[in-house]
Formats: C-alpha cells, sequence, structure tokens
C-alpha cells in the first residue's frame, strides 16, 4: 500500500497522479476503519483528503506554518506526517488525538479543536515572522466546516487585510459555510486572477495609466470599475476585497492538480492575505456520509438510549407543548445536544446560529428581554467561549435565560479541550444564576420544569455524556431542594450531578467497615439548600465530590458555608474532591475519574485517610 511509504510530507512530492488517487482512497479507508471503531470526526476529514495531498506538495511543512481550523479536519494530515500506524488508537488513552498536538508533531501549529481562531494565529504568527527578519516561510490557514460562522473569524479576517500581512487563507466550503454558484465565465475569470503572471501585468498597466499626464488618474478609475463591475456580477469577491483581502475560486477541491496550480500560484504572489476558496464534499467516498442530509457523518455521536441528552429531548418536546413561547438555541449542533426533535415538532421555534456562541448568548438575552423563554442548549465546553455575554448581557439584565450543557464533567475520548470542567467554577459565580445538575434521567425532566417556572434570572442545567441512571419518581427531587439519599452520623458526603452512583457505592463499602454514612444529592449547586448545609455541619467528617474544577467549585462553597454554620463549635473536618487544575489528555471517562480518584474505590480511599487519627494530611480543604 502506497500510504505505508509516506514517513513525511516529502515522500508525496514523487507520486504521480495515478499513485495520489490510490493514496487518496487508502487515507479514506483508514479513516473511515478508524472512525468506526474508535468514534471522532468523520465526514469532515474525508472531504479534505485530496486538499491535504496538495497543500502538502505545494508547501514545505512544517517549515511552511499549516493551521487547521477547525482541527477536527486533520485527519488526513496526520496521516502524511507520520502518523498512519498511529491510527489504531485514534483517541485511546496514550493514543493520536482526534486533533492537532504539538506534543504529537512538529507539524501541527495549534491543537484548535474549538472554531474560528486559526485567521487570528495567522496573524499572530506573521507579525512574530516579520519583526524576526526571518527568511520567507508561507503562513496557510485551512478554515472552514462552519467555522467561518463564528466572528472570531471575521474579525482575524478584517485584521490580517488591514495589515497586509502575507497569509494564504484556504476556505474550505463544504456547504456547511459559503457556497457561491459561478458561471462559466466566472470560471474563467478565476483562472485569470489566480495567475501570477497577469497580476503582474494588470500591475503595471495600472501603473502606466495612473501616470498619463492630466487623464492618469480617471483612465485608472474607470479601469477599476470596469474590473468590479465584473466581479460583482461573476464572482463573490466583494466581500473579501472591501476587507483587504484578495480572493480567488472556488477551485474543485478533489481535483489535485488544479489545487496545485492554485496553491502555487498564490505562494508566487506574496504581498497581503489571499483567500482560495475551494469546495469540497463533506463525507466524500463513504456513502452513508454523503447520503446523511444533516451532517454528512460529521462524527458518530449520537443522543443514545437512556443518556441524559435524550432525557432533555423528551423534556423540551414536553415542555414545548405547555409553553408556546419557548425556543430553542444553539451553535452548529443541534443533532449532538439533542434539539432536533424539537425543531421538527415546532417548526420555526428553533434557531441555529453557526458556530457563534457569543452571538447566541446575546441574541437569547434578546429573545428574553421581548418575552420569549430561550433554552439554550451547546456543550459545557463551548459555553465557556461566551462567558461575558452569560455574565453581562444574560445576568446583568436578570433576563430569564435557560443553559442547558451537554458534555459537563470529564467527557472522555475528545481531551482537554473537550472536557466540561469549568462551567460550575464560572457559572456559579454570576450572581443571578441558579446552577441545577441532575444525577439521573428523570431528574432532568423536573429541573427543566422547574427553570423554566424561574424567571427573575437565569438558569443553567449541566449534565454529562454518559449513561443516565434511572431513578423512580419516589427518588426525583424537585425545586431547588437537595435530597438525602442515605442517613448517617459520622460522615456526610455531598454529591454533585453523575457522581451520586460513585458516593452511594463507596457509602457501601465504607459502612462495611463500620463507618456511618450519610449521602446528599446537592442537585442545586447554586444556592446550596441551606438544610443540606445544616445537616452537613452535625457530622464531624464532610466529603465533596464534584466532576469540575475543585478549585473554586461547588465543594469549597459548601466548605464555607459548613464553617460559617460551625462557628464557636467543633468543625467538621471537610475533605474536598474534584478535578485538579490541569490540562487533561484523552481517555475512557470512568477510567480518569478512577485515575482522579473519584470512582468509588477513590472516594472510600480518601474518606478512610482523612478520618484516620493518624492522618496529618487532610487540611480543611
Amino acid at each position: 500500500m502506497i500510504i505505508e511509504t509516506i514517513e513525511s510530507p516529502a515522500d508525496l512530492k514523487a507520486l504521480t497522479p495515478e499513485q495520489l488517487t490510490t493514496l487518496a482512497a487508502e487515507m479514506r479507508d483508514v479513516i473511515i476503519d478508524s472512525v468506526n471503531t474508535h468514534g471522532g470526526h468523520l465526514g469532515s476529514n474525508l472531504g479534505v483528503v485530496e486538499l491535504t495531498l496538495a497543500l502538502h506538495r505545494v508547501f514545505d511543512s512544517p517549515n511552511d506554518i499549516i493551521l487547521w481550523d477547525t482541527g477536527h479536519q486533520a485527519y488526513p494530515h496526520k496521516l502524511v506526517t507520520g502518523r498512519a500506524k498511529g491510527f489504531a488508537d485514534l483517541r485511546q488513552a496514550e493514543g493520536l488525538s482526534g486533533y492537532p498536538s504539538r506534543d504529537e508533531s512538529e507539524h501541527d501549529w495549534i491543537e484548535n479543536s474549538h472554531a474560528s481562531t486559526a485567521l487570528s494565529w495567522a496573524y499572530g504568527l506573521s507579525v512574530a515572522e516579520a519583526m524576526k527578519g526571518a527568511d520567507a516561510r508561507r503562513i496557510v490557514a485551512v478554515i472552514g466546516d462552519g467555522s467561518m460562522t463564528g466572528g472570531m473569524a471575521f474579525e482575524g479576517l478584517n485584521n490580517l487585510g488591514h495589515s497586509g500581512r502575507d497569509c494564504i487563507i484556504i476556505l474550505n466550503d463544504n456547504g456547511r459555510s459559503y457556497a457561491p454558484t459561478v458561471s462559466r465565465l466566472g470560471e474563467s475569470l478565476v483562472k485569470i486572477r489566480n495567475n501570477p503572471v497577469y497580476m503582474r501585468r494588470q500591475a503595471k498597466l495600472e501603473k502606466l495609466l495612473a501616470d498619463l499626464p492630466v487623464v492618469g488618474n480617471i483612465a485608472k478609475t474607470g479601469l477599476d470599475a470596469t474590473k468590479a463591475a465584473i466581479r460583482e456580477a461573476f464572482e463573490p469577491t466583494a466581500f473579501f476585497e472591501a476587507l483587504g483581502v484578495r480572493y480567488s475560486g472556488p477551485f474543485d477541491g478533489h481535483d489535485i492538480p488544479l489545487l496545485e496550480e492554485a496553491l502555487r500560484n498564490a505562494a508566487a504572489m506574496p504581498g497581503g492575505p489571499q483567500v482560495i476558496h475551494v469546495l469540497t464534499q463533506k463525507g466524500r467516498g463513504y456513502g452513508p456520509a454523503e447520503n446523511d442530509p444533516i451532517k454528512r457523518l460529521h462524527d458518530t455521536s449520537e443522543a443514545k438510549p437512556g443518556s441524559f441528552t435524550a432525557a432533555f429531548t423528551e423534556a423540551l418536546v414536553k415542555e414545548g407543548e405547555a409553553r408556546p413561547e419557548l425556543v430553542a438555541i444553539t451553535a452548529a449542533m443541534p443533532d449532538s445536544t439533542g434539539i432536533l426533535p424539537f425543531a421538527e415538532r415546532f417548526p420555526g421555534r428553533m434557531f441555529d446560529v453557526g458556530i457563534a456562541e457569543q452571538h447566541a448568548v446575546t441574541a437569547a438575552a434578546g429573545m428574553a428581554m421581548g418575552g420569549l423563554r430561550p433554552v439554550v442548549a451547546v456543550y459545557s465546553t463551548f459555553l465557556t467561549r461566551a462567558f461575558d455575554q452569560v455574565n453581562l448581557d444574560v445576568g446583568l439584565h436578570d433576563q430569564p435565560v435557560v443553559f442547558c450543557l451537554d458534555r459537563a464533567g470529564i467527557t472522555g475520548d475528545d481531551g482537554p479541550s473537550h472536557h466540561g470542567v469549568l462551567d460550575m467554577v464560572l457559572l456559579t459565580k454570576v450572581p443571578s444564576m441558579t446552577v441545577f445538575a441532575p444525577s439521573s434521567y428523570q431528574e432532568i425532566g423536573q429541573m427543566l420544569h422547574d427553570a423554566l417556572d424561574i424567571t427573575d434570572g437565569p438558569v443553567a442545567i449541566r449534565w454529562a455524556k454518559t449513561a443516565a441512571r434511572q431513578s423512580p419518581p419516589d427518588e426525583v427531587g424537585h425545586g431547588l431542594n437537595a435530597r438525602r439519599t442515605r442517613v448517617g452520623t459520622q460522615l456526610c458526603i455531598v454529591s454533585v450531578g453523575k457522581m451520586l452512583d460513585a458516593a452511594e457505592l463507596a457509602a457501601e463499602q465504607l459502612e462495611a467497615q463500620g463507618i456511618s454514612v450519610t449521602v446528599w444529592d446537592a442537585r442545586v449547586v447554586k444556592p446550596l439548600d441551606p438544610a443540606m448545609i445544616d445537616d452537613a455541619a452535625r457530622h464531624p467528617f464532610v466529603m465533596t465530590l464534584e466532576d469540575g474544577l475543585r478549585e473554586g467549585g461547588v465543594g469549597m462553597s459548601v466548605a464555607d458555608l459548613v464553617s460559617e454554620r460551625t462557628i464557636g463549635v467543633a468543625e467538621p473536618r471537610v475533605r474536598v474532591l474534584g478535578i485538579p487544575s490541569q490540562y487533561i489528555a484523552h481517555g475512557k471517562p470512568d477510567a480518569i475519574l478512577a485515575d482522579l480518584g473519584l470512582d468509588a474505590a477513590g472516594i472510600t480511599a480518601s474518606a478512610l485517610s482523612m478520618m484516620s487519627i493518624n492522618d496529618t494530611s487532610n487540611a480543611s480543604l
């Protein structure tokens, strides 16, 4: 197989067109097999195989800097930069990351598993290269798969155009961003404008006209007007060139020779930023992806029966029936967050704003101010991109927006950028915010109902990607109350969200060793239930469990309140368990939690250590 001979991009340069076609097919086979085995991003990677080959044949990575935005379209890039064998362990612990990774390869400049940032990276790197006075190296930013819907991309684009910094921007248009139509005359103009010989001659002509006595400026203005009229009629250039960014395209993103010609021409024409518009087919070469009308098998995730996400889907539709003012908003993931059934049931009441979380949040504030009840469905890690808007546009204005945060806590295979460990630390600091953390499938429906009854400020409900426990009606809480699941006298465990299972199992193990344990399901982490705090304060030992950051998290708030309750009397010893302040690599969620001491065995060991009279390490925090 040809793919077995590719150890670096240099190995691509000697391949014939026929060999490149064969290699492209082999690369797609590897990607399909790996994603079907381990999960990950499929459609976006299948669409950029030929583009990746052309890029690495024209440019000299890593001397030339290739930036991928979004990073989930970089599997082909990994395959041709010496990591093909690693796809057997894609997204597995100690294996290849599902995104570019600086720890893996010198060819990976940025991790970039969120979106819309590459143009800002490109601007910053271009400034650094210019100030160093380094030898010329190309900076190439591949942006697409929806990432041009993010506002930060336009901020970077505007700054590049204003500065005139050299940068080649590949706009990978796979039907999820721009999709202009071009006539045959437009196609001819594309080839002309991407030809450096033509561009040099045009520059000479413009200078010649400008130098003509008396009528020079008039003649040049006439030429510019004629060119502009042709562009407006046949090319989607006006937007880019108004920002000072030269535009060429669109080009067939699956035609390697054509792509190479366009890229070489762009490389031969320095003097400012350029956009090369490339049309690709998301899911190319894989029937199930090509025939998926929703997301071209962007990834292999879906709301599994019995999951927290499935519970949210069910609850949202139910509340939508009873509340005609309820609307749902998401940022480019209506399927993964479970709101497509709501959109199907209530046409016109779901709004997908693209990869634009900041816009989604402030738009939701406007909808709420106008009398609607917006529910913003987004991953926990992506809401942190819009925290300023949550705090000052929603919170400061006391708008009743409900934030429903999927993939909260340790999520697993997607690695450090996707663990949702910041939401509780941040959201509990918004003055008017209420924060729910369900421990079961049934709690989701109750909490969404209760959240929609709160009208004097925002509410957040956060849940894990993992399966949800099932609870009978008498084990479901209500309102802002915590729920006590076990009564004891020595140790009180306060559990947050999905950690309840591990807490109860640890309590059973401790009871077997003669330790009497109380367990609380906090349910609401802001405000904390005073009855739960009062009960915790009567125990000599208190332990808190959460799958969010420990520092500044819920447990520390519990510890502070317990301490206030016990002023002047014997104060309980409190131990706070949570996620440490570090970037955590990809792996299975249960394995990661076990490594962090947040499984039943780790909780039991920590409790025994805290309660040991010989232990001198267990400070109150």
